[in-house]
């Protein structure tokens, strides 16, 4: 099976899953029931969550093994990752600014939904003989919900996430980025960051939270920056900016340049879809970090939780976003190596304006547009008769070229795709998206072509401590299911991805990616569910506890 058929079966896969509309509705769904159930805990506790990571409700004595900041700490590093650079320029690319719309939706629910599961893993978490604790969604099915099968379940689905969200997508976002940056060759940078990788994750969760308490508060700094510096030399495009992101919210984002446009329903699955990818709340993974804080009452740490989608999504996606429209790069035609799984042969020669419907259709809905079957003409590395989509866009320049040079002669396509991509490379001008796109807005503020240098160096401090991070919850989703004899088997496997994913097309790892989520997702959704009564009766108890410990109040 080529890249392409293999990228199209895990699309169709995706679609009934992940980028499915239940499996939306589901992961809205329970962020607008808690919300309403718990009386809008994400307004009302927000200024107390903040005191307790300051420090300010520490108790002597608490059992775990890191403090409320660097359990925060290591949950953001697990989530302000490519989502935030790389994912929210996709989610723009595919569903237009009002894909950004709906992650800030997403963030806005997810706060709740974050505060829920964090309590409740925390309260069933387990202590080994050591002390060391354990926790996670898998804790609470197995120690009050009595389903060791869901448990089972979600581990498994955490270790498969592990890879999908936390390792592939990550250092293949930063192998691109360094390659177009810097141009050091995909292999390399795989080779060095598996091998760092992998002394870091042998030290366990107190080498782990030393690490990212010290990298999360650096590389955010760096990367807003770097983002405010483009909108301010953009300033004029600011309000424009934000009318676009809330004007096609409710009937899609119309085309606007090489952007062809899309439905209201694909922009508001894909903004949803993106905006759990980069703060995951619902999908139980942060749970897993939290339940080693020391804490006296679960309650506490799920305060802090309420802050991490805040952070994430509604702060440095928003940035992002508007780096992105503001800067106007994200519907203009970039030069640029074509992907793949991204590139379509239709026959006869297509314009956007008098085709920009049909295509609109075919990308949106399926409509009707002819690919191409059989031999393709190439004169000097033009193609003849044909046209070449690239990333939701019809490309121009085309140059396909083989061993360096433009090619002539026949090029074999099926169904609108090359037979034979490793012998070819098409180039030109189309839309981009990823992180690629970011940087290319990052070279539009003040710090001109160097912006680009900002995004390679967040991307890479972004993404790799979310790579740190994912190594534990699906370390200890081993642990649950096999026994810590059995971590380090793991961990060799999760550095091998690591480095395999470094030269695995782009576009199949975000696809993958998006089905790993939902299987986490969906087991841990139900479990809160189950659970509702349990933590409004664990809030009342909390206040409780800060009216005779602190003689406070929420």
């Amino acid at each position: 099976m080529d890249l392409a058929a293999l990228n199209d079966l895990l699309a169709i896969i995706d679609g009934y899953i992940g980028g499915s509309s239940w499996f939306v509705f589901a992961l809205l769904g329970s962020g607008i029931f808690f919300t309403v159930y718990l009386k809008f805990p994400q307004i009302r506790f927000f200024k107390h969550a903040i005191d307790v990571v300051r420090g300010k409700f520490d108790e002597e004595g608490a059992k775990g093994d890191t403090s409320h900041f660097q359990s925060l700490a290591t949950a953001l590093s697990g989530t302000v990752g490519t989502g935030n650079i790389a994912g929210v320029a996709f989610a723009i690319h595919l569903g237009g600014p009002a894909a950004l719309f709906w992650m800030l939706v997403t963030a806005a629910l997810g706060m709740t939904t974050k505060f829920v599961e964090v309590t409740l893993s925390h309260k069933y978490r387990e202590f080994a003989e050591d002390g060391t604790a354990s926790g996670g969604p898998m804790y609470y099915m197995k120690n009050k919900l009595n389903m060791k099968w869901m448990a089972a379940l979600f581990a498994v689905a955490a270790i498969i996430s592990s890879f999908g969200t936390g390792n592939m997508p990550q250092v293949n976002s930063i192998a691109a980025s360094l390659k177009a940056t810097f141009g050091i060759e995909e292999i390399v940078t795989g080779a060095v960051l598996s091998v760092l990788l992998g002394l870091i994750i042998l030290g366990g969760i107190k080498r782990i939270a030393a690490v990212t308490e010290k990298l999360v508060p650096m590389m955010a700094i760096i990367y807003v920056i770097g983002a405010l510096s483009v909108i301010v030399m953009n300033y004029e495009n600011i309000i424009p900016s934000f009318i676009s992101i809330f004007a096609d919210v409710f009937t899609g984002s119309s085309a606007a340049g090489g952007f062809l446009g899309a439905t209201i329903a694909y922009a508001f699955n894909r903004g949803v879809n993106r905006g759990l990818f980069s703060n995951e709340a619902g999908q139980g993974s942060a749970p897993i970090a939290h339940a080693a804080a020391k804490a006296e009452h679960p309650v506490s740490e799920g305060m802090v939780a309420i802050l991490e989608p805040f952070i994430d999504t509604i702060v440095i996606c928003s940035i992002t976003g508007l780096t992105l429209l503001s800067s106007g790069v994200w519907n203009e035609k970039h030069q640029n190596d074509f992907s793949y799984s991204d590139t379509i042969v239709v026959a006869g020669e297509l314009s956007e304006e008098q085709d920009g419907t049909a295509l609109f259709e075919y990308y949106n809905n399926g409509g009707d547009i002819e690919e191409f079957t059989g031999q393709l003409q190439v004169t000097n590395g033009s193609p003849k008769g044909v046209t070449i989509l690239h990333a939701r866009s019809i490309a121009e320049e085309v140059v396909i070229s083989s061993e360096g040079t433009p090619y002539t002669g026949t090029v074999a396509v099926e169904n609108g795709r090359v037979k034979d991509p490793s012998k070819y490379n098409f180039s030109g001008k189309s839309l981009v998206h990823s992180a690629p796109l970011t940087a290319i807005a990052f070279n539009k503020g003040l710090f001109g072509d160097f912006g680009q240098y900002i995004v390679a160096i967040g991307l890479l401090l972004f993404a790799f401590s979310t790579a740190i991070s994912w190594s534990y919850y699906g370390g200890r989703s081993v642990t649950y299911l096999f026994g810590v004899k059995y971590v380090n088997y793991y961990r060799i496997v999760y550095v091998l991805g690591f480095f395999l994913a470094a030269i695995i097309d782009t576009t199949i790892v975000w696809t993958f990616a998006g089905i790993a989520i939902a299987l986490m997702t969906l087991p841990n959704l139900i479990g809160i569910f189950l659970l509702r009564k349990d933590m409004k009766n664990s809030i009342e108890d909390y206040k409780e506890h800060l009216k005779k410990n602190f003689d406070a109040e929420i």
